[in-house]
């Protein structure tokens, strides 16, 4: 398959595990530089630290909202939402009511959407709607891709990483369909090698949310040095 993008490009590389340490988050932050990936995923109470590290390089930093069980009021991820908005962060993944999705109370998943979307969209800041499929059955997805789809965030995501499965293939063929083309799909959850990687991008995704960026993006260069490719976009 062709990319269209330099496969470093389509990662946002994470580092969410609430025992992270300094140190850990300051290898991260590495890591994003010698790579140079699209964003850096975190905890919203990192953005002042990570966007002061990152300010003159071209990797964004991305904040977890109602992160990971999306279990708090429209109102409250609205307020986290702004204040790392106004900590300096570029991207805003937020997780869905999973309640509410069960409830099958649409209304208020698409209120939540587009009140979330809204502020990030008035200020310049991309936002990802995080569905966590692993829950999910396949009217549920298609439903919250439908809704995504009338909304308009930047993204739908997959997954956390913090449930009990992450991105399949299936998934985001599935959310890439009944979302449209003006609303594009994050795989992340579960993708640690090339091959998923890849397999995600063929099927739709033009995000990967990883941990492992930087083994994939080893193994990808080996292959390209091995066989002489050139990448062309």
């Amino acid at each position: 398959m062709k990319l269209i993008k330099p496969l470093n490009k389509y990662f946002d590389h994470t580092i969410l595990k609430p025992f992270a340490s300094s140190s850990d988050i300051d290898k991260v932050i590495d890591e994003c530089i010698r790579y140079d990936f699209r964003m850096i995923a975190i905890n919203s109470v990192q953005v002042r630290y990570c966007k002061e590290k990152l300010k003159d390089f071209d990797v964004h930093v991305g904040a977890a909202i109602g992160f990971p069980l999306g279990q708090t009021t429209i109102r409250t991820k609205v307020f986290e939402t702004q204040n790392a908005i106004d900590d300096g962060c570029d991207e805003i993944d937020y997780v869905v009511n999973l309640t509410e999705v069960k409830n099958g109370n649409w209304n208020y998943v698409e209120r939540e959407m587009k009140t979330i979307v809204e502020v990030c969209k008035e200020q310049g800041i991309i936002s990802k709607v995080i569905f966590e499929n692993c829950y999910l059955n396949q009217r549920e997805i298609t439903a919250l891709a439908q809704i995504a789809r009338v909304v308009g965030p930047d993204y739908i995501k997959t997954s956390t990483g913090f449930g009990t499965g992450g991105a399949t293939v299936e998934d985001v063929r599935l959310m890439k369909e009944f979302a449209g083309d003006n609303v594009k799909v994050k795989a992340a959850g579960g993708i640690r090698d090339l091959k998923t990687a890849m397999a995600m991008i063929e099927a739709g995704a033009s995000r990967i949310g990883s941990s492992a960026g930087c083994l994939i993006m080893d193994e990808y260069n080996g292959l390209k040095q091995r066989l002489e490719i050139v990448d062309t976009y």
